[in-house]
């Protein structure tokens, strides 16, 4: 026998990199969550009561960590940890989950950009140490929990209940001056660096397609220098193959014209009678 245990995630709002939150949130629960403890004789199981017997933890291993990485301009920027805004406007994201022993548990990309190898490389090391700092802070807060337990204090979650709170961090509103907005939004434009080349209208690069803003021509249908290379191998290739034909027909022609200049002599078995045709009395199928 063993136990089912089913974990339940609510999201009630976020900001942006729910999948870190959303692992972290998980794995401190499973660390946190307390099972009753059991007594097997033969084929009787006793399951006690909290009354009778403390809960027993579960057997984690490890904690895998995932850190999220969001890319812009083609994989130029990284950026960990993203908001809601700005995974708006990513090229792609890079999810890698990992443990404090270095140990990589899963890594998810997705968007559009291609990430090189380099780049791979680099987000894991980012991880290693994000997983470091994160594990330690689950492993403090748990023991912070298990202490006021035991000296009957209330800690985290359990503060916000007899309040009706969602959570005990709760921040009260806060006005935001936004009459400087405009100013600040000007200088910044001001001092950016304008664009290298403006396109007014759309660029027109062959019937059917379009292209506004950045980017560059398109090149399908090009061959590359090595289709090019094998194009020119195969062409070349034809026309031997095309020479070698017209000289084989050529001599074919040549011996059927040797062949119909002389005369051919048919005879029977018993050489009673010899008769001789000329080309031109033979029949079409005999040539």
């Amino acid at each position: 026998q063993v136990w089912q245990i089913r974990l339940d995630m609510h999201l009630l709002n976020h900001d942006g990199n729910i999948t870190d939150a959303a692992s972290i949130a998980g794995i401190v629960a499973l660390c946190h969550f307390r099972r009753p403890d059991v007594s097997v004789q033969g084929e009787e199981v006793t399951v006690y009561t909290p009354e009778e017997r403390d809960p027993v933890p579960l057997s984690i291993h490890h904690m895998p960590i995932c850190v999220s990485f969001a890319f812009f301009h083609q994989g130029t920027y990284l950026l960990v940890d993203p908001t809601e805004r700005e995974e708006r406007v990513m090229d792609g994201l890079l999810v890698i989950a990992m443990n404090k022993h270095h140990e990589i548990c899963t890594i998810q990309s997705s968007g559009v950009v291609m990430l090189l190898q380099d780049q791979i490389l680099r987000c894991s090391k980012i991880t290693a140490v994000k997983v470091a700092e994160i594990t330690e802070l689950i492993q403090k807060a748990l023991e912070n929990d298990q202490k006021a337990r035991k000296e009957g204090r209330k800690f985290g979650f359990a503060e916000s209940i007899p309040n009706q709170r969602i959570t005990a961090f709760k921040m009260e509103s806060a006005a935001v001056d936004t009459s400087d907005v405009e100013e600040e939004a000007g200088e910044i434009i001001a001092k950016a660096d304008p664009p290298s080349e403006v396109f007014a209208n759309p660029v027109l690069r062959t019937p059917g397609t379009a292209q506004i803003g950045e980017g560059i021509e398109s090149s399908w249908g090009d061959l590359e220098e090595s289709e090019k290379e094998e194009a020119a191998e195969d062409e070349g290739e034809n026309e031997a193959t095309a020479f070698e034909c017209e000289k084989v027909e050529t001599e074919d022609t040549s011996t059927l014209r040797e062949t119909k200049s002389e005369p051919i002599v048919l005879s029977d078995s018993e050489e009673e009678e010899i008769v001789i045709l000329e080309p031109q009395e033979l029949p079409r199928k005999t040539r």
